[in-house]
């Protein structure tokens, strides 16, 4: 009889479902974003597992959700994989939530979803979608949409910060960056000295929340306007970059020529120099006698 019991529990474990590992996005500031599925979801779970247990507690609070909090943030994602790993085994549902938006967007939960996904035992992982920042502030922006870079937050020390703004100078597609409070000015600053003051962008500040604020313009006003306020430093920030504007073959050859003519025009007179720019370049020479002398005047 016992022989009998203990090979119907084996065959119980090895048959019994895994659980499911739900990534549920929540609001980014005003609860009333939430959606019912997500509820749902919230509440049915028997783990959930939070970057701020805090901020999460009030969430479920204001809903009248009891959950098994369980953190989960940068500092013990890789540890707790295997302890999630076996909560899952067992049969228990997950839910991974953020402090705000759609986890995994600049938020924990890469290395715990990359594991589960690649690892040969078949963890099923289900979306349980809702409120993301990017796409919220995208939506009002007035920008180009078919094509853009998200690029989460910036670099903290101006080397690394200026070094990836550097190579984004020509990018273009719509870049979409997140900043913090303590940080946008400076953010700001660094993007004018290097892509200049017409740049367009648009700032979105507290988006969802009771004091939330878009800004559009260009470069040049937005430094003047988040420097007018200390308030407008405040809070929590997507901030969007029109794409660089690629010059046609025309704009090239303009620029080009205009670079040669200058140093050539440094050393020669007008008549020489275009003649030897138009043997360089191959373009008639009465235009860039006339592009010559506009550069002299």
């Amino acid at each position: 009889m016992t022989t009998k019991n203990t090979a119907t529990t084996l065959s119980e474990k090895m048959n019994k479902k895994k659980g499911t590992l739900y990534i549920v996005a929540t609001p980014i500031g005003n609860l009333g974003d939430i959606t019912q599925r997500a509820l749902d979801t919230l509440k049915k779970v028997d783990k959930i597992c939070a970057e701020d247990t805090r901020n999460t507690r009030k969430l479920l609070t204001h809903f009248g959700i009891q959950g098994d909090l369980q953190a989960l943030h940068d500092h013990n994602e890789a540890n707790r994989i295997a302890q999630i790993k076996g909560w899952l085994d067992s049969g228990e549902d997950i839910a991974l939530v953020s402090d705000a938006g759609t986890p995994l967007i600049s938020d924990p939960g890469y290395h715990l979803v990359n594991e589960l996904g690649s690892d040969e035992s078949n963890y099923k992982i289900e979306p349980i979608p809702g409120a993301s920042a990017i796409i919220t502030a995208l939506s009002i922006a007035g920008l180009p949409t078919n094509r853009f870079t998200f690029e989460g937050f910036l670099p903290a020390k101006s080397v690394g910060r200026n070094k990836i703004l550097q190579e984004n100078a020509k990018e273009p597609r719509t870049q979409v960056y997140y900043e913090s409070s303590h940080r946008i000015a400076i953010t700001i600053k660094a993007m004018l000295e290097i892509y200049g003051a017409e740049r367009k962008v648009v700032l979105a500040r507290e988006l969802t929340k009771l004091y939330e604020q878009v800004f559009r313009g260009n470069l040049s006003q937005l430094n003047e306007w988040i420097n007018d306020d200390p308030l407008h430093q405040k809070g929590e920030f997507v901030l969007m970059v029109e794409g660089h504007e690629e010059q046609t073959d025309d704009e090239v050859i303009e620029a080009s020529s205009s670079e040669l003519l200058k140093i050539l025009l440094d050393e020669l007179p007008v008549k020489q120099a275009s003649s030897i720019a138009a043997k360089i370049t191959g373009r008639k020479k009465n235009e860039l006698y006339r592009l010559a002398m506009s550069l002299k005047q």
